[in-house]
């Protein structure tokens, strides 16, 4: 058990390796109790959240749709990422924990001048079940007609069951759902679960897992210092219509002139297939119209399921060869697309 963000949780229950591989071949659940969640209402509820996301919440069109976003700085920088859900009524925000306190006090900032209502929902725990057979592991356990409701869902969409709130959501790169249900209820749903086969997973697998679906962490891959396009984060950002003026939006259309210039680094995927493991915070040296140029690994880890190093690394545009310092040595690396497994496969050449 190790502190996170204020809260006691488990880097493994038993192997992080079994672990892994249980979301990746079967299912496994992920006490996810301490993200942030906010539900939004109030006249102003959409006005204020086109003006605090670099998404639009316009694309929301029904009830139950999820939009992935980021909200920004004056500067562009990453404040947070976060997903947005539509709801029957009003909006549900489900953001970071460690970054709780800066995004409350930042959200409250930017509703000045708003007719909005922000309210915490600490009552509420999250629950989250990935894998291939996840989807039917927890329909087993609900009444039939929300089984079949729940098996119906496309991705990024959810649904309102009385307390209960379940979406398409996930950060594992397999099939999943991310159940949002009333603290008093969840221990008893997570014994069901754990009753069903479906195994607990913790901090280390977590992290495996949505580094080989290519998924940035706060912190790590992004953060206030970060723009989005330099982040793999370009298509959270909706530039139309051009009226929305979203915080942060003059310094990201000055990062986009940078990045078309090549004078903004990207975020891209390593793979290391000599023996060694990538980690954060490692040197990568490349080479730029033949000229050496300095990036920086941002992710870095052992892939369970590819059996080799993979990471996530802040380099150049325009780099080709790289090698990575590895006890004051320079190993090459590939570079690939920064997405390396999905539903169990290698999906870069």
């Amino acid at each position: 058990m190790v502190d996170f963000g204020g809260w006691d949780m488990p880097i493994q229950y038993q192997s992080l390796i079994e672990e892994h591989h249980a979301v990746r071949q079967n299912s496994g659940v992920f006490d996810v109790s301490h993200m942030n969640i906010v539900d939004v209402d109030g006249p102003d509820a959409k006005a204020w959240l086109q003006r605090l996301l670099a998404n639009d919440v316009q694309k929301l069109m029904e009830n139950g749709q999820a939009l992935y976003s980021a909200m920004l700085n004056e500067q562009g920088g990453v404040v947070d990422d976060l997903i947005v859900y539509r709801l029957a009524q009003g909006y549900r925000i489900v953001a970071n924990c460690a970054t709780r306190e800066k995004d409350m006090a930042w959200m409250k900032a930017v509703a000045e001048g708003f007719s909005v209502t922000l309210k915490e929902r600490d009552d509420l725990a999250i629950l989250a079940v990935n894998g291939p057979e996840s989807i039917d592991k927890v329909c087993a356990l609900l009444t039939p007609d929300l089984a079949q409701q729940v098996g119906a869902l496309g991705n990024f969409r959810g649904l309102e069951a009385g307390d209960w709130f379940i979406a398409r959501t996930g950060y594992t790169g397999e099939k999943g759902l991310e159940l949002l249900l009333p603290a008093t209820e969840a221990e008893s749903f997570w014994d069901k679960l754990l009753a069903s086969g479906v195994r607990p997973i913790g901090l280390g697998a977590r992290d495996t897992l949505r580094l080989e679906a290519g998924m940035n962490l706060y912190g790590h891959d992004m953060d206030e210092d970060t723009s989005p396009l330099a982040a793999n984060m370009g298509q959270t950002i909706a530039w139309e219509p051009e009226s929305r003026d979203f915080i942060g939006r003059a310094a990201v259309a000055e990062h986009r002139r940078q990045q078309a210039e090549g004078q903004l680094p990207y975020l891209t995927g390593l793979v290391m297939e000599e023996r060694g493991v990538l980690r954060e915070g490692l040197r990568v040296v490349c080479d730029v119209d033949g000229q050496e140029q300095e990036g920086v690994l941002t992710s870095g880890t052992f892939s369970p399921t590819l059996k080799h190093s993979i990471a996530l690394a802040r380099i150049p545009v325009g780099s080709t060869h790289c090698r990575v310092e590895l006890r004051g040595k320079l190993v090459p690396v590939r570079l690939v697309k920064p997405n390396f497994v999905r539903f169990g496969k290698k999906v870069f050449e």
